[in-house]
Parts: structure tokens; sequence; C-alpha cells
């Protein structure tokens, strides 16, 4: 029989009060509110909540948004799609308004 010393009755506890310790500090990282790794579902809002930004078109469809915004992206034009009340709006900033009028009439 192996010998722990005068000490032995206190490894017990402390083990189990360790790993009661990485179970709390676990659990509260695990149910910790604000840091979801799953993504929020997307709420519509109104035009007017994204700042400065102007509505180029209106899409047909989230698709169809993705597909015109990467055409202004590959003009070097920052574009965003936004899911509003009245729909999907193609949005960029006022001074990129006449140059992706033209990269998207001429497509």
């Amino acid at each position: 029989m192996s010998s722990w010393g005068s000490y032995s009755f206190i490894y017990g506890p402390l083990m189990g009060g360790l790993l009661i310790g990485v179970l709390i500090l676990l659990l509260r990282w695990a149910f910790a509110r604000g840091h979801s790794l799953v993504e929020r579902k997307i709420t519509p809002s109104t035009a007017d909540n994204y700042g400065m930004l102007v509505e180029v078109t209106r899409p047909i469809s989230l698709i169809d948004g993705e597909m015109l915004k990467q055409q202004l992206l590959d003009v070097g034009i920052r574009a965003t799609l936004a899911l509003t009340v009245d729909g999907v709006q193609l949005m960029v900033w006022p001074k990129d308004l006449a140059k992706a009028k033209r990269t998207l009439a001429l497509t």
C-alpha cells in the first residue's frame, strides 16, 4: 500500500473542490449572455436606420442583391445589402451613388 503521508485525508476533498470549481467555470462560460456562436435572425429595419447610406436599387431577392453587391465590390464600391421593412435594398455611400448607378446600368 502506498503511503500518502499524514495529509492523505485532504486529497479527496481538494480534488472534489477542484472538479467543482472547473465545472462552475465551464458552466459560467457556456451559459454567459451575449457571446453566442449561433447567428441571430435578421430583423428588418427602416431605411433611415442606416445613417448616411443611400439606396441604389431594390433587388427582387437577397440572392439578386448579393450578385449586385458583388458587382459593385468588383469595381471598388463598398455596398451594404439591407433587409428593410420595405424589402431588400442595396445601399452605398452618397459619394459613390452616381458610379454605382452607372455600374449597375451597364449590366
